[in-house]
Order: structure tokens, then sequence, then C-alpha cells
């Protein structure tokens, strides 16, 4: 997934409280959903940003030799740059495009 086309802000932003639990009616399960899914996101990224940094991994264990490389640099910045996971994920809960579900409450309904 490209989340640079993502429309989260890449700062920190106030938030009305009563928006995010419009859906769930309970704050603290809408925190548990977007904090779910925000290490979904960080998991993807830190495994994206690994393959993309193995390319130039090298075998030398001389620790004397520090190599620059600008690419590898320009990948870093790239990934320093994208909102936080949190913000990523609290924008996917409002515009609603994440799924979730509770199954204490799925269990209540039918009993």
């Amino acid at each position: 997934m490209d989340y640079k086309k993502t429309n989260a802000p890449t700062t920190t932003i106030t938030r009305d409280l009563m928006d995010l639990c419009s859906d769930t009616g309970n704050i603290y399960e809408s925190v548990s959903i977007i904090g779910k899914r925000a290490n979904q996101i960080a998991v993807e990224i830190k495994n994206d940003l690994s393959k993309k940094l193995q390319e130039f991994a090298t075998n030398n264990d001389n620790l004397e030799e520090v190599f620059e490389n600008r690419e590898q640099i320009e990948i870093s910045r790239y990934y320093e740059k994208l909102p936080k996971p949190t913000l990523i994920a609290t924008q996917e809960y409002i515009e609603g495009k994440i799924y979730y579900r509770n199954p204490a409450k799925e269990k209540a309904k039918i009993q």
C-alpha cells in the first residue's frame, strides 16, 4: 500500500472524541480499533523499509568503514516523512475504511 497517497495529516491534530465514538458508542472500543490497525500499518511499513534496505546491506564486519549511499538516504527520508501509523489508522477509521467486529457483542445478540 502506498501510504504517501493517504489523506492522513503528517502532524498531530485535535479530534472531537464524540465523532470517533459515533460508530461504536464507546470511545475505548474506538481507540482499541484504531490502535490495532496502527500496529498492522507499522508492521507493514517496517517490512517494506527492511526489504528496500536489504539491497544495500554489506557483509563487512569492519566498523571503521562507513559507506554513505545516496539512494539509501533518500529511502530513509521518504519513510521518515510519512504520516505516523496512528494518524493513518485514525484517518482510515474516520473515512470508514476499517472493518471491525466485536465477538462479545455478536454473542450477546445471539443469546
